[in-house]
């Protein structure tokens, strides 16, 4: 008797070919979508970054160079043994901790709360004129509150009305200032943020512990502040980042000084870059300034992942 003719065994990568390549094509019908965006963030996000990371390792000039040459870490080593850079990065983060991280964040979550208690009229002109103040140019901002706080400004105007001592702010304390017409211009964000994650949370709840007795600063600590942990942690990371980043504001009231009492990283990078023509220190400062950004990021991100 012959034996049983049986049918070819397949092998185990023939018979993963089809289904591999099925995963292929998968894969990329849902990357083809977002193709168009990937290539638009690579032109212009990653590759000015690229190219300023190449030229912060140089010693690029805005004038009398015809070339550049690679100077390793030297601009860096240069940045922190330089006093002013120092004195810089501390007002930076003095200036992000009481405009941003205090002043708008406290400031719009108060302002969210009381509104939702008050009348109508009462919350409509509320909200009109807080937003004014963030829709306006910050240049205009600026203009605006260096004519509030100069020697003969509105703030000395009122108190010399009400008998009490006056300054020169911007010259006494500009630091304190810059921080005020931070508070002043984007507390508005911070105000519809806290505003929509407020209106997200059940009524039943806090009536609930309104009958069972909590007070109001308690239902605020143990229910509402619990309960928008995302949307404070969320606001939190995108006001520090625009703070970093603020400029015009700063420019326009004092300059940076006086002297360089309240001279961010921004104003610094912008001295060294175009007014002392050192495109390559310049761009390093950049580079340390976009660093801290990330580390304020990394920062609220790792407290958004642990929430429960």
């Amino acid at each position: 008797m012959t034996a049983p003719a049986t049918a070819p065994r397949r092998t185990p990568r023939a018979a993963a070919a089809p289904g591999g390549r099925r995963r292929l094509l998968r894969s990329l019908s849902r990357a083809l979508p977002v193709s168009p965006a990937v290539v638009l963030m690579a032109l212009f996000l990653a590759g000015p970054i690229g190219y300023c990371a190449y030229i912060a390792f140089t010693d690029l000039q805005l004038t009398g160079q015809a070339r550049e040459s690679f100077v390793g870490f030297e601009n860096f080593r240069t940045a922190f043994g330089d006093e002013d850079f120092v004195n810089a990065v501390w007002l930076t983060l003095v200036f992000t901790f009481l405009s941003s991280i205090v002043g708008q964040n406290t400031l719009g979550l108060a302002l969210a709360v009381l509104m939702r208690r008050a009348s109508k009229p009462v919350r409509t002109l509320t909200g009109a004129v807080v937003v004014t103040a963030w829709v306006v140019p910050e240049v205009v901002a600026g203009f605006l509150l260096y004519a509030f706080f100069r020697r003969d400004g509105t703030l000395n105007a009122v108190l010399d009305v009400l008998h009490l001592p006056s300054q020169n702010w911007l010259f006494t304390l500009p630091i304190l200032a810059v921080s005020f017409a931070n508070v002043w211009r984007g507390t508005a964000f911070s105000m519809l943020v806290y505003s929509a994650a407020l209106s997200e949370i059940p009524r039943e709840i806090t009536e609930a512990a309104e009958v069972d007795g909590a007070g109001g600063w308690r239902r605020l600590w143990h229910i509402t502040l619990p309960m928008i942990r995302r949307s404070i942690g969320t606001n939190l990371m995108l006001n520090t980042l625009q703070t970093l980043s603020v400029f015009g504001l700063i420019w326009v009231m004092t300059r940076g000084g006086p002297g360089n009492r309240s001279q961010t990283l921004p104003l610094f990078m912008y001295e060294q870059a175009f007014q002392k023509s050192m495109i390559g220190y310049g761009t390093a400062v950049a580079l340390l300034l976009l660093l801290v950004g990330s580390l304020f990021s990394v920062v609220y991100m790792r407290l958004l992942r642990t929430e429960v």
